[in-house]
């Protein structure tokens, strides 16, 4: 029977996206793993593949379509021997459609939609397998009702045939068409959101006065929800510190003429990742992010860092950072500051960390309060360097360029006096900047 082609789930926080450009048209042959689209998602746009292998019978989303919710068909796949005529005698899953999609506004609360029901549901005695999947299988004489299908809604595909193992199935025959499926684990009760404010209410407040409404992407909608809740659900508490960059300035001066041969120029903040990531592993309790009824604490100094691109901002993760020089780090950052202007990041590249940065120095900013990003434990918000009076080691009143800093912290994950000591590790690492290349 033809197949549904869904929107598919990208990015961990998508709920709907963009479906910028399809690469096929009606009538096109594919197979699995051709790039049949690219989907504009809330962080990037990223190519979309063939999980199984026939022809394009019909699109159902035109291409620059946006605000498409995840799991909404977007085309239909005809195998072998199908026809158009196949598509139109396949139940609609429109006529299963929530009734709050159709029905009209009403004053008084509507119970929640029923689940869309699943067409394959009705026949749960069918193996559903795509032609290929069914010529491999038996040519290895394997059983396909005891292969668990990974394509839509559980269809097996090329893939799950040539990874299935003919040895482990005389062990439970028919185990696919007796054993109900296991329940899934269950989830932390989310707390009822609080309820959106009235845009109507608000534009009416500034009746007559000029102004542009300004839609919001997909990106914007993660980055105001993520923070919300952040600041919300995560009892922040601030450590700051002053950092005297002297020391450091003068050594990259030095290191910079030096590599200037090879193209490679540091800057601060390069220096400033890896003091990070040198301080993660002297103070390992404090490498560490909040897991809902429990603390990870993790081995390695996975260390993002917040890059701002138009309408909004990427947080790339600079993975074993403590083990990388400053000059692979360097260029590391480049390349994924670079892809995340141009939003080329694939979700691995901007996922995980126990800690970030925030850089606003760059921009003349002296102090401030970062936002913790769920979810890391802490969070450094870094100043502009300053020229200011000081009071030297001999008692003599001097001039340094001071720099400071901010440490948000989760209370949940680490304590004042673990918070104290992983900053002086880094203001440590960042006033020594010679022990960062031991």
């Amino acid at each position: 029977m033809p197949i549904e082609i869904l929107m598919p789930a990208l990015s961990p926080t998508m709920e709907e996206g963009t479906l910028a450009k399809w690469h096929v048209k009606e009538g096109d042959a594919v197979s699995s793993g051709d790039v049949i689209a690219e989907i504009e998602t809330d962080k990037a746009t990223m190519e979309f593949e063939a999980v199984d292998e026939g022809v394009i019978g019909q699109i159902l989303i035109a291409e620059g379509t946006a605000d498409v919710k995840v799991n909404t068909a977007i085309a239909v796949l005809l195998e072998d021997g199908e026809s158009a005529d196949d598509i139109a005698n396949t139940p609609a899953p429109a006529e299963a459609a929530p009734p709050a999609a159709a029905a009209s506004p009403a004053p008084t609360p509507r119970p929640a939609p029923a689940p869309r029901p699943d067409p394959d549901a009705a026949r749960a005695g069918r193996v559903f397998a795509s032609p290929l999947a069914r010529r491999i299988a038996e040519q290895k004489g394997l059983d396909l009702s005891q292969i668990v299908g990974s394509g839509p809604r559980g269809r097996i595909v090329k893939a799950d045939v040539e990874a299935a193992d003919p040895s482990a199935q005389s062990a439970v025959p028919q185990a696919r068409a007796t054993t109900p499926a296991p329940a899934a684990e269950p989830q932390l009760a989310p707390t009822t959101p609080k309820a959106p404010q009235d845009a109507g209410k608000i534009a009416a407040i500034f009746e007559g006065r000029e102004f542009t409404e300004v839609p919001l992407d997909g990106m914007r909608k993660t980055i105001a929800a993520r923070l919300t809740e952040a600041k919300q659900d995560i009892p922040h508490f601030y450590l700051r510190r002053d950092i005297q960059l002297d020391a450091l300035l003068a050594f990259r001066a030095e290191l910079n003429a030096q590599l200037s041969a090879r193209g490679v120029k540091l800057s601060v903040n390069d220096f400033i990742i890896k003091a990070c990531a040198n301080a993660l592993q002297q103070v390992p309790a404090a490498n560490a992010v909040w897991a809902g009824d429990r603390i990870l604490q993790l081995t390695p100094s996975d260390v993002a860092v917040a890059v701002a691109i138009e309408g909004g901002l990427f947080t790339p993760v600079l993975k074993d950072a403590h083990q990388k020089s400053l000059s692979s780090l360097s260029a590391e950052m480049k390349d994924l500051a670079a892809r995340a202007r141009d939003r080329k990041l694939a979700p691995h590249e901007y996922q995980g960390g126990s800690f970030a940065i925030s850089n606003l120095g760059m921009m003349g900013i002296e102090n401030f309060d970062a936002v913790i990003n769920p979810p890391h434990g802490a969070i450094l918000a870094v100043g502009a360097g300053i020229k200011k009076p000081v009071v030297q080691e001999n008692g003599a009143l001097g001039v340094a360029t001071v720099m400071s800093v901010t440490l948000s912290v989760d209370h949940r994950v680490i304590d004042g006096a673990l918070g104290a000591e992983l900053l002086a590790a880094i203001k440590d690492g960042l006033e020594n900047p010679l022990a960062l290349l031991a």
